[in-house]
């Protein structure tokens, strides 16, 4: 799979260098063992063994690397879910299958040998709120920094507006499936009473999504 990262997100292309790979493959590594509180650009130039001033001149700060990680996990989501829905022809098939693809957790291994793809489903999982709720938000957006994510999105309410035809609520449905994934992944993680006793082997969180999209889908109501 080709990931692109939107240019603005970084100073100099990570993907283009062997340091940029080590970067990033170190970056994914230390805020998921560190989490993002503790994470510095400090460390993770100790930890590559170069000096801090290279590592800035990839990203301007650790939350630019954080947006940059981030973007490129929805990038590789919005790749995965065009591949896991091609050739069904049947609409609703099509539909379940691509919220499959983007609620389900992260299995495999992946093709870019500097990307640990289950890290960073874990870092989009427990950290990714920290890239969105800024108040440099809006202006990192039309910076195109969260263009990823927009478009898988995108990509999403186009399959609920296949299966229904002018859903008055596909843009929104598609966004809280996606934000809503993650952030009930983490509570499921983190604050397991909310929920009381899950059945074993069953992935409630696909499941439950599964079940709002289609009652919204199936509903008199447009």
């Amino acid at each position: 799979m080709d990931v692109q990262v939107r240019e603005r997100v970084y100073t100099k292309d990570p993907s283009s260098t062997e340091l940029g790979h080590r970067i990033i493959a170190e970056g994914i590594r230390l805020i998921d063992e560190l989490g993002f509180e503790r994470f510095t650009m400090a460390k993770l130039a100790h930890a590559l063994g170069t000096a801090e001033a290279s590592v800035y001149r990839y990203f301007a700060n650790k939350h630019r690397l954080l947006v940059y990680l981030v973007d490129w996990y929805w990038a590789w989501r919005e790749i995965k879910l065009a591949f896991d829905t091609a050739n069904i022809a049947d609409k609703r098939e099509r539909l379940e299958r691509g919220l499959r693809s983007v609620t389900s957790p992260i299995t495999e291994r992946g093709q870019h040998e500097y990307v640990d793809l289950q890290a960073l489903y874990r870092i989009a999982t427990n950290e990714s709120a920290k890239a969105w709720f800024t108040k440099d938000v809006e202006p990192g957006d039309k910076d195109g920094h969260f263009g990823s994510f927009v478009r898988l999105s995108h990509r999403l309410r186009d399959l609920i507006l296949e299966a229904k035809p002018g859903h008055a609520y596909a843009h929104d449905l598609a966004a809280l499936v996606l934000e809503g994934t993650g952030s009930l992944r983490f509570f499921h993680e983190q604050l397991p009473a909310l929920f009381g006793k899950q059945a074993k082997g069953k992935d409630s969180v696909a499941d439950m999504l599964q079940h709002l999209v289609f009652a919204s889908i199936d509903s008199k109501r447009k």
